[in-house]
């Protein structure tokens, strides 16, 4: 990157620029966003030319054949002037398909492709989220095993309590994060697509189109709807999709922000006493003024991070509850921040989670020396190796393959990436 360039004038936010991964930061891209635009007006041509209206192959094809070249800064100029995002791609899409430009976007209102759009993105950032959390489980489930029958005190009142095991106390994390994993696939599974639903969610453009055959309205709206890659669409809407689902989706986001919240905080805690440690790279520097220290920057990147995902869950509770009547405009700019930051939150804290579970160091002595610490005020060793003979491990392995395994075996194939974090 050009250091003397514009890119460095400018606010960039950090989720991208610094954060999150590529695959992510693709989905909520423009391009993205504008050639599934592209798609959708080629799907809706084919389902209507299907369906007898007049559009020719010829106009289809011209479609298909410009489906990645946006001309950026035409479609600028012509918000510019028109005021209007949607009109404004129409009218470059038109520019470079003359042929086509009668029948793009026929009978279509502007949430056709704004909303479908949406939908397709949160679909697709749960693909790219439920690998990433799987990796994260598999290596804390690995790690919970291997020190299953390592005994270190508990804390209750972040006061020493009862011995528990390091494997034991892994596992706690892993239950919240399988309540995660449903979570997100239960979010990701209701996703309906809006279809081709008009102006008021009545269908009425296309009605008119049809002369009036609703069997062939509610075939088009089926056809759209598998072009797509959705099994089904919303049965209701009003001129948008209900903005329920974007509370739906943002809350299994926000729940998983406050797992991993809870998780690097413990880690914090264990840090301080010197008994775990997150990876620590051999040329990291802790402190400018202290380089002696070990600062678990990771965990509390992970703890600064899950805050602000948590905390965007209020917006989509906010917009669902102020939409008037079919809709209101004003769900617009604040859902193309909410949405893709809460996706990009997510992806940054589960990218920067498998690094610290992939490489977290565990100090048995200093372990045991706080546990000897302690002997007075409970019990003898003796115990401690009653505890663990009692079924410490038994109770690991049992979570572990009746809970955790088996919501990882769909993401098997994609769970040998190991992180290597830039910053």
């Amino acid at each position: 990157m050009d250091a003397s360039g514009d890119e460095f004038q400018k606010y960039r936010s950090p989720l991208v620029s610094r954060y999150a991964s590529k695959e992510m930061a693709y989905n909520f891209s423009d391009k993205k966003k504008f050639t599934t635009w592209r798609k959708l007006w080629i799907y809706l041509a084919k389902a209507e030319k299907d369906l007898g209206l007049p559009i020719s192959d010829a106009q289809i094809g011209e479609m298909e054949a410009h489906v990645d070249d946006v001309d950026f800064s035409m479609a600028a100029e012509e918000e510019r002037k028109l005021r209007h995002d949607v009109m404004a791609h129409v009218h470059t899409f038109a520019h470079c398909c003359p042929a086509a430009a009668p029948i793009i976007h026929l009978g279509a209102t502007s949430c056709f492709v704004g909303d479908n759009t949406d939908l397709i993105m949160l679909r697709d950032g749960f693909d790219i989220l439920l690998p990433k959390l799987a990796c994260v489980m598999d290596r804390l489930a690995s790690f919970a095993e291997k020190y299953a029958d390592l005994p270190t005190l508990g804390f209750t009142h972040y006061q020493p309590a009862q011995l528990t095991t390091v494997g034991k106390r892994a596992c706690l994390w892993l239950q919240d994060l399988t309540m995660d994993m449903r979570n997100l696939q239960r979010a990701r599974d209701d996703l309906r697509f809006r279809g081709v639903k008009g102006t008021t969610g009545t269908q009425a453009s296309f009605l008119q189109l049809f002369q009036g055959d609703h069997d062939k309205v509610e075939k088009l709206d089926e056809k759209v709807t598998e072009m797509a890659g959705f099994k089904k669409s919303y049965l209701v809407t009003g001129q948008t999709y209900s903005r329920k689902v974007d509370i739906d989706s943002l809350c299994a986001l926000a729940s998983l922000g406050a797992t991993v919240h809870k998780v690097c905080t413990d880690i914090r805690l264990l840090a301080n006493l010197k008994e775990i440690e997150e990876p620590f790279e051999k040329e990291q520097i802790g402190s400018s003024a202290m380089p002696y220290k070990r600062n678990p920057m990771r965990a509390e990147r992970c703890c600064s991070l899950s805050r602000h995902l948590m905390a965007l869950l209020a917006d989509p509770l906010q917009t669902a509850a102020v939409q008037w009547l079919e809709r209101t405009l004003d769900d617009s700019a604040n859902r193309r921040i909410s949405l893709p930051e809460s996706f990009l939150t997510a992806d940054i804290i589960l990218s920067t989670l498998q690094n610290v579970t992939e490489g977290l160091v565990v100090y048995p002595k200093v372990i045991e020396r706080h546990i000897r610490n302690e002997l007075p005020f409970m019990a003898t060793e003796n115990i401690i190796m009653a505890m663990v003979k009692a079924g410490g491990n038994r109770q690991v392995a049992k979570f572990l393959s009746v809970e955790v395994r088996p919501l990882l075996e769909p993401y098997k194939d994609k769970m040998n990436v190991k992180v290597e974090l830039e910053l």
